[in-house]
């Protein structure tokens, strides 16, 4: 069975799902179903399919319940299957582009700091798994980034 690591992008539809080889994107998967619905029935035949040795996605920001059942189902999975789980924030699939927040704010990133901007008109936050992993990009930190405080 091939060794190979599996990313997840979970913060918006579709979702995506990328399998990595020595780092290279091999296979790419898209599903617009829930994540909820659909994250047991695509890892069910990763699992079949390749040994898994290391667990990616992205933590944050976007949809809150998006990255909630990422989170809980990947760190199951990991604790279960005993696979390292890594997180990095969602910037680094969308070229740094602003993520809708609510209303008009948006989430943007400024140097490290990731904070809500009200923003008239945004560029579409289009998510897109990178051809080659840059594992430094990742930490082991995978709690999910919950951002928004008040809003005024």
């Amino acid at each position: 069975m091939r060794k190979v690591n599996v990313l997840c992008i979970t913060l918006t539809s579709p979702i995506k799902i990328g399998i990595y080889e020595q780092n290279k994107l091999i296979e790419t998967l898209e599903s617009q179903e829930k994540s909820s619905d659909v994250l047991p029935l695509i890892f069910k035949d990763i699992l079949k399919k390749y040994n898994v040795e290391k667990l990616f996605y992205a933590n944050g920001p976007g949809s809150f319940m998006a990255i909630k059942v990422a989170y809980i189902f990947l760190k199951s999975l990991s604790i279960l299957k005993k696979i390292p789980l890594f997180a990095t924030d969602a910037f680094y699939f969308n070229k740094n582009q602003p993520i809708k927040a609510i209303g008009k704010l948006y989430f943007v990133k400024m140097n490290q700091d990731i904070k809500t901007q009200k923003l008239q008109i945004a560029p579409e936050a289009n998510f897109t798994l990178p051809e080659v992993l840059d594992y430094n990009e990742f930490s082991t930190n995978t709690t999910p980034l919950y951002m928004i405080g008040a809003v005024g």
